[in-house]
């Protein structure tokens, strides 16, 4: 299906099989995709803005540069989907399978993550969330290595309670990071 750039906004889709449908920049914006199979579909640049893909199956899905803004991504299958630089600004990934998924400059601010791939957590002001490679604290999303070899000056500039919250808490943050490399 050809729904390039369609208007779908509120759309009611549940179990709607769209396998490999072309909905670039479609605006599905609070949409309800519940258990849809959109699995191998390209959303390269579409607005899933407080869409509903709990249990959908987004695998191989092309979701680059996709707003997905507090959407529901529970239970999704998301394995090998491509969301680099996607926006997962307070997405829920709860029990979301992201084997395999690009997470590569997404925007992973305040998302509650699945806790498998995405591990995410809030001490005092901040929302923390990481990966293997990446940490965000804030608004501020840096390789962990980077985050390492930060001087206080740099940090200081972030904002002005960061030397402070980071003086605090950066080796719980740390050991947060190795504890979740380790199998339960």
């Amino acid at each position: 299906a050809n729904l390039r750039s369609a208007d779908l906004c509120g759309a009611d889709l549940r179990s709607a099989d769209l396998r490999s449908a072309d909905l670039r920049s479609a605006d599905l914006r609070y949409a309800d995709l519940r258990n849809a199979n959109l699995c191998g579909a390209n959303l390269l640049g579409a607005d899933l803005c407080g869409a509903n893909l709990s249990g959908a199956d987004l695998s191989g899905t092309n979701l680059r540069y996709a707003n997905l803004r507090y959407a529901n991504l529970r239970d999704a299958n998301l394995r090998s989907a491509n969301l680099r630089s996607a926006d997962l600004c307070g997405a829920d990934l709860r029990s979301a399978d992201l084997r395999y998924a690009d997470l590569r400059n997404a925007n992973l601010w305040s998302v509650v993550g699945n806790m498998t791939k995405v591990h995410s957590m809030q001490l005092q002001e901040y929302s923390i969330t990481f990966t293997t490679e990446v940490l965000q604290i804030g608004c501020q999303r840096h390789a962990i290595e980077e985050w390492r070899s930060f001087s206080d000056d740099y940090i200081s500039d972030m904002d002005s309670m960061a030397l402070k919250f980071w003086t605090k808490y950066k080796d719980f943050i740390f050991q947060a990071i190795e504890l979740a490399k380790e199998p339960v």
